[in-house]
């Protein structure tokens, strides 16, 4: 045996650890990430049916590590919609134009971290 052999960590092979993509709800969490990447081309209306689907699920993903990502992506609908509306309210004033943009990007920011998050494994 070499040096380099011996730095490995032996894993059983029966040994299987649980993975999160085994859970039936990841793949709900995967359609809904998809939904609110869709939202933005279709004004929000696929967002509308994500976080739907989330309120339905959601009794099912409280004792599972998913509940943090459902939780993560309720939130960022209802506050996108707070701002989309403050936001669409105020464009007449130039400041609305800015608060839109500033929600588009903070939008796809959330969506692609809880997204990588859930392919990793772990909360958003």
């Amino acid at each position: 045996m070499n040096d380099q052999d011996s730095n490995q960590e032996y894993i059983p092979a029966r040994r299987r650890e649980q993975r999160y993509s085994d859970d039936p709800l990841w793949k709900i969490a995967v359609v809904v990430y998809l939904l609110q990447a869709l939202a933005i081309p279709t004004s929000g209306l696929m967002a509308v049916a994500g976080v739907i689907i989330n309120y339905l699920k959601q009794d099912e993903v409280r004792t599972s590590p998913l509940d943090a990502h459902f939780r993560w992506q309720i939130r960022t609908f209802w506050i996108a919609l707070l701002w989309a509306v403050i936001g669409t309210v105020t464009t007449f004033l130039i400041i609305g134009w800015f608060i839109l943009v500033g929600l588009a990007i903070w939008y796809i920011y959330r969506v692609v971290r809880g997204a990588l998050a859930l392919n990793d494994g772990r909360a958003p």
